[in-house]
């Protein structure tokens, strides 16, 4: 292997590591079915991108969504974003990179050339692969194969697998010393949760905040708030099982919805006074997304939706909400800018500006993934 070779040569190494890598993936061959452990071939990359050995990958509810079809990709698919290794090779003209560097794929890549990556208001770069897109490389094909068929791409990511490749602009070099095992989850879930709370919502000292669904994200919502100084935060969710944790990072109140027997923003709204000043749906549900915006203080409140919303469904509701003054935002990975801020993410949990252990239940090899995704759709 490239790794291995120590002998000094008189044409570039990078030549030597340009080959195709054979290895083990979990690929999903339909919807509604098992992962299944596969050898797969991962090509090398092409200019602008880079190959990564992964070391670490998160399970997350959006990987789940596209088993279910609530997010709809084109199969076979490898899945997972959420991740943390180390690059193996490089193509032509990478030049932020090189091998042996600890990264993070990144799922909402950072060109520096679209417009929202010029613009200081948004980090949802054009070329991200979020929605619907065709599960291929920015050049539109793809570096899986197995038995003979193309396997399509997750999110410009794919973390369930030893070997990826990503285009240069969806890839983080961090800190040399951070654990993989940990950081991964900045990868999305801490992100996503911790940015809504900081730069979607901006929460402000003393403000009372509302948080429906306390998985990881929503877990990384309550570390957010409390960062920002948030006097209340009230943690929702069906499962009561999820408090203990949810007060250990700083929840003040939970309450589960089956305890009432009036819709949840009433009890939020009466627990309040006026509503609270933030609120967050960290599920993916249309009846909570808009519970979430009725919670809110009706002529300042400010609600984030935060979780994927489910394909081929509308929202009604009473536009006297937001008549009124509410605010409904959206966060994609936390508002932030990916390449230039998850290092300094990194930076700062190393720095212990905010925990993550927590945040992991489970370690589990990765040929168990099937397990993993059973422990996800348990709520445990």
């Amino acid at each position: 292997t490239c790794g291995d070779l120590k002998m000094q040569v008189p044409f570039p190494f990078s030549l030597l590591c340009l080959q195709v890598i054979k290895c083990k993936a979990a690929v999903l061959w339909e919807a509604n079915k098992p992962f299944s452990i596969e050898e797969v071939e991962v090509a090398p990359p092409k200019e602008h991108e880079v190959r990564i050995k992964i070391v670490a990958t998160g399970i997350c509810r959006s990987d789940d969504h596209v088993i279910t079809g609530a997010l709809v990709k084109p199969f076979p698919i490898i899945l997972g974003h959420e991740a943390a290794g180390v690059v193996e090779s490089v193509g032509q003209g990478v030049t932020s990179i090189k091998p042996g560097d600890k990264v993070i794929p990144l799922f909402v890549p950072q060109c520096g050339e679209c417009k929202n990556c010029l613009s200081t208001k948004g980090n949802l770069c054009s070329k991200t692969d979020l929605g619907t897109g065709p599960g291929l490389m920015p050049d539109g094909t793809t570096r899986f194969t197995c038995k003979g068929k193309a396997i399509n791409h997750f999110l410009g990511t794919s973390t369930f697998t030893e070997y990826t490749v990503v285009h240069e602009s969806a890839v983080a070099k961090i800190d040399s010393a951070a654990p993989l095992e940990k950081v991964c989850l900045i990868g999305c879930g801490f992100s996503t949760g911790y940015g809504a709370a900081l730069k979607t919502a901006k929460v402000e000292p003393g403000s009372t905040c509302a948080v429906f669904g306390l998985g990881g994200v929503g877990l990384s919502v309550i570390i957010g708030c409390k960062v920002a100084g948030a006097s209340r935060i009230i943690a929702v969710d069906i499962n009561s099982d999820k408090f203990a944790k949810a007060k250990e990072l700083g929840a003040t109140d939970c309450i589960n919805p089956k305890d009432f027997n009036k819709p949840i923003h009433e009890v939020l709204v009466e627990m309040t006074g006026q509503g609270v000043d933030y609120s967050f749906e960290v599920i993916g549900r249309t009846d909570t997304m808009t519970a979430a915006l009725a919670c809110c203080q009706c002529n300042y409140g400010v609600s984030v939706i935060v979780g994927v919303p489910p394909a081929a469904q509308n929202i009604t509701f009473d536009p006297m909400l937001l008549f009124t003054g509410r605010s409904w935002k959206g966060s994609v990975f936390g508002g932030w800018k990916s390449k230039d801020e998850v290092p300094k993410l990194v930076a700062d949990y190393m720095k212990k500006k905010f925990v993550l252990d927590p945040l992991i239940t489970h370690t589990l090899p990765w040929t168990k993934i099937n397990e993993g995704f059973d422990l996800l759709r348990t709520g445990k």
